[in-house]
């Protein structure tokens, strides 16, 4: 079992581990281990700082891969596991879709960093 500290961005004590990464339930704010031993969090030492579904750092202009099929809403077909896109651009959007970038043959789309490794 991990030793759970308290939440690096609000210092609740409610946090918790969920087998992967650790968790406060009060903030909503998610960690990997390294983080728990007190390195600051990617998301608290800049403003708009994301980091990939492996904890990551994604800047502009990176390349990364999809981990995980994903549905295009309006259309019957799917971004397929293993598809690279380049040359991303970060965006900060209340959504949760925070990488816009053009896909080949679906053209403009936003993503999830989540659903992403940096490649």
């Amino acid at each position: 079992m991990q030793d759970v500290s308290n939440c690096p961005k609000c210092k609740s004590e409610n946090a918790y581990f969920d087998g992967q990464l650790f968790n406060c339930p009060d903030c909503a704010h998610e960690w990997n281990n390294t983080q728990a031993a007190g390195d600051p969090a990617p998301e608290t030492t800049a403003g708009n700082n994301f980091c990939d579904a492996y904890g990551n750092l994604l800047v502009d202009g990176d390349s990364v891969t999809v981990i995980k099929d994903l549905k295009v809403k309006g259309t019957s077909s799917s971004v397929k596991v293993g598809t690279k896109v380049k040359n991303i651009r970060l965006v900060d959007s209340s959504d949760g879709h925070n990488i816009a970038c053009k896909i080949e043959g679906f053209g403009a789309m936003n993503l999830k960093s989540e659903f992403v490794k940096k490649a």
